[in-house]
């Protein structure tokens, strides 16, 4: 009995009995060519001495000349060889035939004929052996890769990895801030498990389901937490593993796949980052017969072609879903879309404590302080900033994480690294110091701006100096009073070096200000329909290159009329925001000089020291610390620490439109 179709010894079987009649056809070749070739050299061999002797004894009766080099003859009486008789003679010359040897010949009555050496068939077979070979092998190679079967070589065969039962599962337990995509998947893994009791109605089971977020809001885990589940055979492979540079391999790969899974079935299959090879047909230099688009044609027959994959559910993930082909995501395929967002403050909260399970921590810490002071982190983000305070709890010698160590690995997360090494003139403290204050001076004195918690001219990753805030609450849309302030705020620093410096002494220090405000109003403008002149109306980029599936193309969306006055509100929004610092960092001098000149004393300002400073009173005294191997009497200044911040902090709120 034949093995059945998903068999994948069936087709072993099959290219075993295909490699076998090859090799019978070449050893058939062999055995031939070793036949004619006995054939051919069956005559008696005559060393050259032996020749002569019989030349000698006038028993030559007829000599060929092959080439000046060989002759064959037939002897006038026959000679005793192996116990036969034999007649026909070959000898080899040591040189061209000689006319001495000729003469002789010719006096005997010899006949002498001449022929040029042709190679026999043994000859020819043996010679072209080599080549036979290579090409029997390459012909072998490529019909077992495009059966998908063959093992040797594991061209066409599926790359995927089944989670054995055995291994360590991740489990729903193990997830949060994901509770809407938790309850879809919960509810195929219930289908999995008595498919019956949804059936009984006329339903049946999804066929795919598509996990779709940002980068970092644990995709991947959610699969991972569905096999621990789920109890069944689960296959994880990546988008990536399906192309190779052979033709036809991920058609191969796509189709050994799903007879893998229809051989476990019911089970999952995961796939991560489809957008690898579900992109968009017809957007490849390829074309219709591009390897990629080849084998996403492959997934979307077995997905929902002719042939039914009962019990087999596909799950993929993407953070890329505007890139996949409509085919891929029509019902019947993926019939389900799970968004798996940005954990809200909540949700940041429960990750937190997932992920603090295993940390020992200290009394003080508070996880939703750190969840609040965590505004749009993903939870990998949340993930790190566990990871980095168990390592600074660790380099100072602690046995527990505390609060402190989870604020400092907040801000190494968000604000980057402290570059202490980064040795700043006095004349570029003193700047950076009122750039900073600037922005704070907007930020205390602007209505409906977020509030500020952390100021600072320590330098962190590429920036001098940061002044961070942070909202209430998470805030999913935002209004154009709050725009506007972010680009009065943005302008801060720049005003603030303008005022206190000239014009002539400003620095490149508000370049990334100056580009976030204009990409901000730009947005304002064209997306957000916030500008009364051009109105509620969209538009696009005046100039810009489009794919249109076989060329490039440059396609205008709006008149030159309209792109200036799209250029000239950008502009009115932008002095606007400029005027705006101005006056109000003019009305708060004394705030502003207050403010940078506690930055140059302490470096950086907290939520705490910055609300004194707005209501005009004095900050505590700073801590003095004696330099270490000095005595009491030593005329050493003392050295001044700032106060290490225990305030929750973000950075300046970039354009939301961006993000």
């Amino acid at each position: 009995m034949d093995p059945p179709r998903n068999d994948p010894s069936g087709r072993w079987s099959r290219n075993s009995k295909t490699l076998a009649l090859w090799v019978l056809i070449v050893l058939m070749s062999v055995l031939a060519a070793q036949f004619l070739r006995g054939q051919e050299e069956r005559a008696t061999d005559f060393t050259y001495t032996e020749f002569r002797q019989q030349l000698d004894a006038d028993n030559i009766h007829k000599v060929t000349v092959i080439d000046q080099r060989r002759m064959t003859g037939e002897l006038r009486s026959p000679v005793s060889r192996g116990g036969q008789d034999r007649v026909s003679f070959q000898t080899a010359l040591p040189g061209d035939l000689s006319p001495a040897l000729e003469e002789k010949l010719l006096s005997q009555g010899v006949v002498v004929e001449g022929k040029r050496d042709v190679a026999g068939w043994g000859t020819i077979l043996l010679g072209a052996l080599p080549w036979l070979l290579f090409i029997a092998f390459w012909i072998w190679i490529f019909r077992t890769m495009q059966s998908g079967g063959n093992r040797a070589f594991q061209f066409g065969r599926s790359k995927a990895k089944l989670i054995s039962p055995e291994a360590p599962k991740v489990t729903f337990a193990d997830v949060a801030g994901a509770d809407e995509a938790k309850e879809e998947l919960e509810e195929i893994i219930e289908f999995l498990k008595d498919p019956q009791q949804f059936a009984r109605l006329g339903g049946r089971l999804p066929k795919g389901v598509l996990l779709v977020g940002p980068p970092g809001t644990g995709k991947t885990l959610l699969a991972r937490a569905v096999a621990g589940q789920a109890g069944r055979p689960f296959f994880q492979m990546s988008g990536s593993d399906f192309v190779e540079m052979f033709v036809g391999v991920g058609a191969s790969r796509v189709r050994d796949l799903f007879e893998q899974g229809k051989a476990h079935a019911p089970c999952i299959i995961f796939i991560d980052e489809i957008d690898a090879v579900g992109r968009h047909r017809g957007a490849g230099l390829g074309g219709g017969h591009d390897e990629r688009e080849q084998t996403l044609n492959a997934l979307l027959v077995e997905m929902d072609g002719f042939e039914t994959n009962e019990g087999v559910i596909l799950i993929a993930a993407t953070n890329r879903p505007d890139v996949l082909d409509p085919a891929l995501l029509r019902p019947g395929r993926f019939d389900r879309q799970v968004v798996v967002d940005l954990p809200d403050v909540k949700g940041r909260e429960a990750i937190l404590r997932v992920h603090a399970k295993k940390l020992p921590l200290a009394d003080d810490v508070k996880l939703g302080i750190v969840a609040r002071g965590t505004p749009g982190l993903s939870g990998a983000d949340l993930a790190n900033i566990c990871n980095e305070s168990a390592l600074l709890a660790a380099r100072r010698g602690g046995d527990r994480v505390t609060m402190d160590d989870f604020e400092q690995a907040k801000d190494k997360i968000m604000l980057g690294t402290e570059r202490r090494s980064l040795v700043l003139t006095e004349k570029e403290r003193r700047l950076t110091a009122y750039h900073e204050a600037g922005h704070a001076v907007i930020g205390l004195c602007v209505p409906g701006m977020d509030p500020l918690h952390k100021v600072t001219i320590v330098p962190r990753g590429r920036a001098l100096g940061i002044t961070a805030s942070f909202p209430e609450e998470d805030r999913h849309s935002y209004t154009k009073e709050w725009l506007e302030g972010q680009l009065t705020m943005l302008y801060g620093g720049r005003v603030a070096e303008e005022m206190i410096f000239g014009m002539e002494r400003v620095t490149t220090g508000a370049g990334n200000d100056i580009e976030r405000a204009t990409e901000m109003a730009r947005r304002m403008v064209t997306r957000f329909g916030m500008s009364e002149r051009i109105g509620l109306m969209a538009v696009g980029e005046s100039d810009h290159e489009v794919f249109l599936g076989r060329e490039l193309s440059t396609r205008r969306d709006i008149s030159e009329h309209t792109s200036q006055l799209v250029d000239q509100e950008v502009k009115r929004f932008l002095d606007e925001a400029h005027d705006r610092a101005r006056t109000v960092i003019d009305e708060q001098r004394d705030l502003l000089d207050r403010i940078a000149q506690s930055l140059l004393d302490r470096e950086t300002l907290d939520r705490d020291e910055i609300a004194l400073i707005g209501k005009g009173e004095e900050l505590a005294p700073l801590e003095t610390v004696e330099p270490e191997g000095l005595g009491a009497e030593t005329d050493a200044p003392p050295v001044r620490t700032p106060r290490e911040t225990k305030i929750p902090l973000r950075p300046l709120p970039p354009d939301p439109a961006v993000s």
